[in-house]
């Protein structure tokens, strides 16, 4: 069955049936807009698109891996302002002719994400087009102080939690050939799973944001373009220099050993310039106690007179290359 070959009336079913509520929620899909309880009296807000062909290949990915994939890139962004979220709402593009059973896991991918944290998927639109475009809105709220990117301070030591390098790993391991696209599963992906996996559906920590702001980050960021990319952003809103320590990242490289020999690839590289898996990067007072999943793979310190603002490695200063206007490359 196509999806034009459902009514609208059809798909709003489906909705229904796939999308979690939300434990905010006053008045969720069916009428002209949703009503979210926000007791704070503030609201933090956040929005991502995915592009077919840009983002992701439905060759690549399956329908529920692109919708968990959308959902978690958002809930991140939530997290990484030590908040919690409270409610989504999604646009969709798709053509009349695709796989109904494809559209309709795309829809349980969402849902269960945002299940998983407690948010409900509270209303959107849908338009026909010629690629599958997904653009979701996340809404959320902060039990403390909001964490943003420009708080950090010489002395402070800059800590992550999720894993590093992994998708870009999966990335260059489906774009190079090195994995038939149609192979899924542990059984068959072997040591390869990890890095496949978190390309095609990354399953970030979320909650990491909030206990990192329980625990006193005076800065922090959702790691969705890379350590170099982000943490490069973190110092210049901070004005201050981020150096990372050889040591650590060499130990985040180490756990990409396999695919890179593989792909011919230091894995230094993915680790420094990884997008896309939604842990978080921030930035602790000295003598703060780190939460769990947490480790320093860096310092900060004070711009030298006629230094910019920047990240560096090795002495030298880091640029992302995760980009996401690139129409050559799917990210």
């Amino acid at each position: 069955m196509k999806l034009g070959d459902l009514s609208e009336a059809q798909l709003v079913s489906h909705f229904r049936a796939s999308f979690p509520a939300g434990e905010r929620t006053l008045i969720g899909i069916g009428d002209d807009c949703a009503q979210i309880a926000v007791p704070e009296g503030s609201f933090i807000v956040t929005t991502d698109v995915m592009v077919e062909d840009q983002h992701f290949h439905l060759s690549w990915s399956t329908g529920y891996e692109v919708g968990a994939r959308v959902a978690a890139q958002n809930l991140a962004d939530i997290d990484a302002m030590g908040g919690r979220p409270s409610g989504l709402v999604a646009s969709v593009v798709a053509p009349r002719d695709m796989d109904a059973d494809v559209f309709l896991d795309v829809v349980r991918g969402l849902g269960e994400r945002a299940r998983e944290v407690g948010a409900g998927v509270v209303g959107g639109d849908l338009s026909a087009g010629d690629k599958l475009v997904l653009s979701v809105t996340a809404f959320g709220y902060c039990p403390g102080p909001v964490v943003r990117r420009d708080g950090a301070r010489p002395g402070d030591v800059i800590a992550v939690s999720g894993t590093l390098g992994f998708s870009y790993a999966g990335l260059d391991l489906l774009s190079g050939g090195h994995v038939d696209p149609a192979v899924r599963g542990t059984d068959q992906l072997g040591k390869l799973a990890p890095f496949i996996e978190t390309y095609r559906a990354p399953h970030p920590p979320l909650g990491s944001g909030v206990a990192a702001a329980a625990a006193g980050a005076r800065a922090m960021m959702d790691l969705s373009d890379g350590p170099a990319a982000d943490a490069a952003r973190m110092a210049t809103a901070s004005n201050v220099v981020i150096e990372f320590d050889r040591h650590a990242i060499e130990e985040e490289a180490w756990k990409l050993q396999a695919p890179a020999l593989i792909c011919r690839t230091d894995p230094v590289w993915w680790v420094l310039q990884g997008g896309e898996e939604h842990g978080m990067l921030a930035a602790f007072p000295p003598d703060a106690p780190l939460p769990d999943g947490f480790r320093v793979i860096g310092r900060v310190r004070a711009r030298e007179e006629g230094e910019k603002a920047c990240a560096m490695f090795d002495g030298e200063i880091l640029r992302g290359a995760w980009d996401h206007f690139d129409s050559d490359s799917v990210h």
